[in-house]
């Protein structure tokens, strides 16, 4: 494996890829990001009033409104300072220097975009089974006004996950350890962890898990084999545009959907059923990146 680009991010980080910076790192940022979260929510009612907020309020927890879908992918914009912060703070560093240089990794970004959405233009082409054909949900008119929120919110929930799993942990990791069994997938289990979510997926929870992990490997090879968060940015956006603005499970962030599939995500058989076209979407956008960007 090629991953000599890796050095870009993993140079910045050796002064302080000590573990115990790394733990003291984290134990700052998660209670950082949960006040910041709690912050930004205590701001929406009177963002909103308090006619529109109870109106609102109840979609919020699994997204069924396309403001409640806007208003779960701002909070990453919590995540971002609270690593901006604890990355400054513990480390001596910004945020540039996991994200790698800023011309490169847009020209990336740029790239692996183009081959994904290319990927995705065949995908649709393919007839899916009737049973789990997704049908109609919001409007076309109100999809495209709503439309530029939520592609700054879908940036935004992406590139800070992105910025946390394969620029922050997996650096620093890197940094203190040679073995990409470790820095790659200690930050991939942890991605994996973070869609653990049994009341939303029921008995499927492991499953998710499982292809979470699994994308997270795949992040994070391209980004140790490109040297940029660019291309795993262009894989994650993609994939989630796909996941929430085009067609999502019916109940569990579909609220700006422009379709749903007849199914939630707590149903085994059809989830079973899509598991492998997601899978198979996944390998095949991680090598049309690669492809892409020759690597």
């Amino acid at each position: 494996m090629r991953y000599s680009a890796h050095e870009i991010l993993v140079a910045p980080a050796r002064a302080t890829a000590s573990l115990h910076r790394l733990v003291i790192g984290i134990a700052i940022g998660v209670p950082l990001f949960l006040g910041l979260s709690f912050g930004y929510a205590s701001l929406l009612p009177i963002v909103f009033g308090s006619e529109a907020w109870a109106r609102i309020s109840p979609s919020v927890a699994k997204a069924t409104s396309p403001e409640g879908v806007l208003i779960n992918l701002l909070t990453f914009g919590s995540l971002i300072v609270a690593l901006a912060i604890i990355l400054r703070l513990v480390h001596k560093r910004g945020l540039i220097g996991v994200i790698g240089p800023l011309r490169p990794a847009a020209r990336q970004f740029t790239r692996a975009l183009v081959a994904m959405i290319l990927l995705y233009g065949v995908v649709l082409l393919i007839p899916m089974p009737e049973s789990i054909e997704p049908v109609p949900n919001l409007d076309l008119g109100r999809w495209a006004a709503f439309l530029p929120l939520a592609l700054i919110g879908l940036f935004l929930q992406v590139f800070a996950e992105e910025l946390v799993f394969r620029g922050y942990l997996q650096s620093q990791l890197a940094a203190r350890f040679a073995s990409p069994l470790i820095w790659m997938v200690l930050p991939s289990l942890a991605f994996g962890a973070l869609h653990f979510d049994p009341a939303s997926f029921g008995s499927n929870a492991w499953l998710v898990i499982g292809w979470a992990g699994l994308f997270g490997l795949a992040t994070a090879d391209l980004t140790a084999r490109f040297g940029t968060l660019g291309p795993a940015t262009a894989l994650h956006f993609i994939n989630n545009f796909s996941a929430i603005l085009i067609a999502a499970p019916k109940g569990q962030f579909d609220g700006l959907a422009l379709y749903v599939y007849p199914f939630t995500m707590e149903d085994d058989g059809a989830v079973l059923a899509m598991m492998p076209v997601d899978l198979l979407i996944l390998v095949c956008g991680w090598l049309a990146i690669r492809l892409a960007l020759r690597g």
